[in-house]
């Protein structure tokens, strides 16, 4: 009998927001695993969500990568999102045959394969897709705890009308918010 050859399936969260890190998920499902729900994650409700990522978590062998604010700030996103990537795969911490990502550019991984809608197509990197919002997602809520009054937990971080004006009233979060990104660059160099 021969061995399915592991493949690792990996996607990112988070390259748009004015806040947070890009959070990169890597999944490696096993040959038996079976969800026909699994699709881009930002197709899926919340609740959908969080259900299909207990479901992964428990079947699956899988890890996060991230690259914060000012990891963000001092390389750029898009360096910034490779590395998120490279790390999420390197702390599965397994010898892997292959590695599928979605979009259209590899991390530094050895056997790696970009592919467009990748998250659509591919289950492994659905599954990656799931584990990497969920993960931001949950960031988010937390931060929102701490920040009330910027509303992370609706928006995500992302540069929303309520998010702008709430960085106006109240300026940026050091070591949160990406001082890199012109709304926040902007805000601060008039």
């Amino acid at each position: 009998m021969t061995k399915s050859a592991i493949i690792v399936g990996v996607d990112e969260v988070g390259r748009g927001p004015l806040v947070g890190s890009v959070v990169a998920g890597a999944v490696i499902l096993p040959d038996d695993f079976y969800l026909p729900e699994l699709t881009d994650s930002k197709k899926l409700s919340e609740k959908k969500r969080e259900i299909l990522y207990a479901q992964i978590t428990e079947q699956c062998q899988w890890a996060v990568g991230e690259s914060d604010a000012n990891e963000i700030d001092s390389i750029n996103i898009l360096q910034g999102t490779m590395l998120a990537m490279k790390r999420a795969v390197e702390n599965l911490n397994i010898k892997y045959d292959r590695v599928l990502v979605d979009g259209n550019r590899c991390p530094e991984l050895h056997n790696c394969r970009a592919i467009i809608k990748g998250d659509l197509s591919e289950p492994v990197i659905s599954a990656a897709s799931i584990i990497a919002k969920v993960t931001r997602d949950r960031q988010m809520f937390e931060l929102d705890k701490l920040h009330p009054k910027y509303g992370f937990s609706k928006h995500k971080g992302y540069g929303t009308r309520q998010h702008l004006e709430a960085l106006a009233e109240f300026g940026a979060i050091d070591n949160q918010h990406r001082f890199s990104f012109s709304p926040i660059k902007n805000l601060y160099h008039h």
